[in-house]
């Protein structure tokens, strides 16, 4: 029986789609199916076919070339589709290159704003919340992202700290019908692969597929 059909965007000069992808072959039984798109433009015409979809790039075509292709005049676009009712989830270089998009900016809440040289990196749930059911806090080398906010994070279930200091790493926001999930860390496939991160995932998905 297939799985959920969601479209999987990655792969930049900063972020190897193939990251993503073992990341993502990495976690159990899950009831999705991912397909995958390196090429950005190509996927703004199929999203209609999915329900969900993963940005894990940032707006760059591919990893050479580095046109956007997300811009203030695509058709429809991802905040549109959201809004339909569908799910979005934004991991770490998902949230790069899109801050002069102000569509994208308030969708995820903010965009990348710098980090420091990788470190290490200790992400905290929220113990009540429930994407952070079954998880505890946990310490891995990646990259600690800052962002520039929209306000404040609509839903926080997910701090980092690092000798940088504290930011908001995990939220949930709504838009219209649809759900937007963003993650923050993500930089190396050793993140991706930590059983604790492996938790998140599959909560994030789940939830902002509508499936708890």
């Amino acid at each position: 029986m297939s799985g959920r059909r969601t479209l999987v965007l990655c792969g930049d000069c900063w972020h190897p789609a193939e990251t993503v992808r073992r990341g993502l072959a990495a976690l159990p039984a899950n009831g999705f199916e991912f397909e995958f798109s390196e090429t950005g433009t190509a996927a703004a015409e199929t999203l209609r076919n999915f329900s969900l979809v993963v940005l894990a790039k940032a707006n760059l075509i591919s990893p050479t070339d580095r046109r956007e292709w997300l811009t203030a005049d695509s058709p429809g676009g991802l905040a549109d589709y959201v809004r339909r009712g569908n799910g979005l989830l934004i991991i770490h270089g998902g949230t790069s290159r899109y801050g002069g998009l102000p569509a994208m900016r308030a969708l995820a809440g903010g965009a990348f704003l710098n980090h420091p040289p990788e470190c290490d990196v200790t992400l905290e749930p929220q113990p009540a919340h429930e994407l952070a059911r079954g998880v505890d806090a946990f310490t891995v080398c990646d990259e600690h992202y800052a962002m520039a906010f929209e306000g404040s994070p609509a839903d926080v279930f997910l701090n980092s700290r690092s000798e940088h200091g504290v930011q908001p790493a995990g939220w949930t926001r709504s838009a219209g019908n649809g759900r937007v999930c963003v993650l923050t860390p993500g930089h190396n496939l050793a993140v991706w692969r930590h059983p604790s991160f492996q938790k998140l995932l599959l909560n994030t998905l789940r939830w902002t597929a509508k499936m708890s």
